[in-house]
């Protein structure tokens, strides 16, 4: 027994004993090979915003195909009204909706672009969107301001997915108030 604890072959035989307990845990571990992205229901988000905001809200008419819904985020600070709506696309990019009536409107933009540099525009429905890029970060930004608020469709998705998100963008119908009991 000796000869196994002292020497050379004591450590060979233990790094093979070792080894061999990790082979047999990796052998008998489940493992997955499936993606698994968290999908989150944002309709309560959507009703609330547009229940809470002053200005008019947008929201996708519909996800589009093979996107998954991953976060919604509806914040209230200072007065302003924001809400971001995250997915990962079918390319399995990011892509992000925000909206928000902080003022100065540019802040808020320039924000959620990471970079305050316009680089172009696009028309999208017949709608002319303002085009941000910011390389360092591979991240695309659409831009809309209104008097009133702003709406910024932003991510590492591809310009082609982020205008596909646009003009899944429509207006959102105030709800009715809901009656109090008293």
């Amino acid at each position: 027994m000796g000869r196994f604890t002292q020497g050379f072959y004591g450590y060979a035989f233990a790094l093979f004993v070792c080894l061999a307990a990790v082979g047999v845990f990796l052998l008998i571990t489940p493992q997955s090979r499936t993606e698994h992205i968290p999908r989150v229901d944002f309709s309560i988000d959507k009703v609330n915003m547009a229940r809470t905001a002053p200005y008019d809200v947008v929201a996708p008419s519909r996800v589009l195909p093979d996107w998954v819904p991953n976060s919604s985020s509806l914040t209230q600070n200072n007065g302003a009204v924001t809400w971001r709506l995250g997915f990962a696309t079918a390319k399995r990019q990011h892509a992000m909706l925000a909206q928000s009536d902080e003022r100065p409107s540019a802040d808020f933009v320039n924000r959620m672009a990471n970079t305050d540099k316009p680089g172009g525009s696009r028309q999208i429905d017949g709608v002319t969107w303002q085009e941000r890029f910011r390389q360092d970060k591979n991240q695309r930004t659409l831009v809309r301001v209104f008097p009133d608020h702003a709406v910024v469709v932003t991510g590492t998705a591809g310009w082609d997915e982020l205008t596909a998100l646009a003009r899944t963008l429509a207006p959102q119908p105030k709800p009715s108030p809901v009656p109090s009991s008293g």
